[in-house]
């Protein structure tokens, strides 16, 4: 085995690798380079627990859409069997403590540093390490620089003029505060409707004097139909993980359900219709996979967008608020598609009202609430369900720079750039788990990390049982991989949604490229474990 100890800096050795983030990813990464591997590797993360997204993401609603049996590792049989959900879609307080466990578990916590943002990391070629500064001033050193900083975990706050005058208190659903927030009495306005603003309109609602609902763009929701699981799942699930894991696997977004191979054109009205009503009583993302086309062929689709339609119609009884709800400007799962639980119906209430701010825009807020074009609302609350600068904006919120100081933003200047979503040109051994130009926020998340994680584990494993020290995406792999990440994104509906954060429409400026790769995590997959066992095609791998 070759040396890979670096030389001594004031900050003492250098690590083998230093992974950013503790959520599933990081942890997960930790332990296959520290106890697979035995590399000398550290976990460093801004919050003061481990969890990542799930330590932060507090707000009213806060659940996984993903079902809890496939919403987990599958690394450890033993995990596996000790481990038990308790509801279908489990709770944000639930996932956490599922963290923690693994954390505790697997003995973690004595290689993840708390506490510990990263403001800077800078790749020194002479040396071939990466330098690492943290926002308190530390410095640290590793050969391997691995950011698993996830996919949503920067919030946007939307630029609105007169925020800072705002009387009352605003909140961002991605930065809730730990103690929670007391709606009773207050009039609260909350601007968005995605699937975060989807899953907390009902429980601020339940509370809440008023709640007044900002909507800029319609959105599709199918119900959760969440429920407590019965003894005879659970005990289901535990004697079958391992056919579980191989359809998660095996399919285009890694959920424990296979897309029906039928056309939603080639069945009769009555037969769709019946099928439509079958998947809405079911519920959950399942929803999408009624038919093999919906992502594909718009008239298929359109099926799915005139059930929908007729649904929100029947449950909200006032026209004008269904009108608005149904008013959308793309096709169905082409952003998100959130599950709810009783979102629709939580526009029957007295104390909801719900403003179209395409048709009048907010204005600015003022020290009493939100002004639009047309009225203003006075509030004590503001909530902010406006989402993330998903994918890009974790990794350019920090400073990174790789070979003769390129700056990762100067990199991603037209939009990100990566091989396989995993590397990028001219940052040598700087992994990125879940990048842009991996399936990621398209899939069940666990089942795309399991993936990153272990094929980055094995690269290193790779590298040092040859003897290199260093691997960087080639830049024609990088070119030749974008392109195949736009032929696959233009093979499918899913650039159709302009307003998608796929496309990084909710933050201003941000260039306009679709992100994900929509080729489906089972074939990616394959992609991944062939430039592999070609010698790791397209990277250059050096002593």
């Amino acid at each position: 085995m070759p040396d890979m100890t670096p030389s001594k800096r004031v900050d003492g050795d250098a690590l083998d690798a230093l992974i950013i983030g503790a959520g599933f990813s990081g942890l997960y990464q930790l332990y296959l380079l520290r106890d697979r591997l035995g590399l000398k590797a550290q976990v460093l993360e801004a919050a003061d627990g481990v969890g990542g997204t799930w330590y932060w993401n507090r707000y009213p609603g806060a659940r996984c859409d993903s079902e809890s049996h496939s919403y987990c590792y599958s690394f450890s049989k033993e995990l596996q069997q000790e481990w038990e959900w308790t509801e279908r879609y489990p709770e944000q307080p639930e996932i956490l403590r599922y963290l923690n466990h693994v954390a505790d578990r697997f003995d973690l916590r004595r290689d993840i540093r708390l506490g510990t943002r990263v403001a800077a990391a800078r790749y020194d070629e002479a040396g071939n390490l990466w330098h690492v500064t943290t926002a308190s001033g530390d410095h640290l050193s590793a050969r391997f620089l691995i950011t698993a900083v996830g996919c949503l975990s920067t919030a946007n706050v939307p630029k609105i003029p007169g925020l800072e005058s705002f009387a009352g208190s605003w909140y961002h659903t991605g930065e809730w505060p730990h103690e929670g927030v007391d709606f009773r009495g207050k009039r609260v306005g909350q601007i968005g409707t995605g699937s975060t603003g989807i899953q907390a309109v009902p429980v601020i609602a339940a509370t809440a004097q008023h709640l007044t609902v900002f909507q800029r763009t319609a959105n599709y929701s199918v119900p959760a139909r969440n429920a407590p699981l019965d003894a005879a799942f659970k005990r289901w699930v535990k004697d079958n993980y391992d056919a579980i894991r191989d359809v998660t696997r095996a399919t285009t977004n890694g959920h424990p359900f296979t897309i029906s191979d039928r056309s939603a054109l080639e069945v009769t009205p009555e037969e769709r219709q019946a099928l439509y009503e079958q998947a809405w009583e079911k519920g959950g993302l399942q929803f999408r996979a009624t038919f093999r086309d919906l992502l594909v062929d718009k008239a298929a689709n359109d099926t799915a967008v005139d059930f929908l339609k007729a649904k929100i119609r029947a449950i909200v009884k006032d026209p004008k608020t269904a009108a608005l709800l149904t008013a959308f400007d793309h096709p169905y799962a082409t952003k998100r598609p959130p599950i709810d639980t009783d979102y629709f119906e939580t526009y029957n209430r007295d104390n909801v009202t719900l403003v179209d701010v395409r048709t009048a825009p907010i204005e600015r807020i003022t020290p009493g609430g939100i002004r639009t074009r047309d009225a203003e609302y006075p509030l004590d609350i503001i909530v902010f369900a406006t989402g993330f600068d998903a994918m890009t904006g974790p990794l350019l919120r920090m400073d990174i720079r790789g070979r003769g100081g390129l700056t990762l933003q100067e990199a991603w200047d037209a939009g990100p750039r990566t091989y396989l979503g995993l590397q990028v040109a001219g940052f040598p051994n700087l992994f990125t788990v879940t990048g842009p130009g991996s399936p990621s926020v398209l899939c069940n998340m666990p089942v795309a990390i399991e993936q990153h994680a272990e094929w980055i584990a094995d690269c290193i494993a790779h590298l040092r049982d040859r003897g290199l020290q260093r691997i960087e995406a080639k830049p024609e792999a990088v070119e030749r991989w974008v392109a195949q990440v736009n032929e696959a994104a233009d093979a499918t509906l899913l650039p159709q949604a302009a307003s998608s954060w796929y496309l990084g429409a909710n933050v201003p400026g941000k260039p306009r490229v679709f992100m994900p790769y929509t080729g489906g995590m089972a074939h990616y997959r394959s992609i991944c474990d062939g430039v592999a066992a070609r010698g790791y095609e397209g990277f250059a791998l050096t002593d």
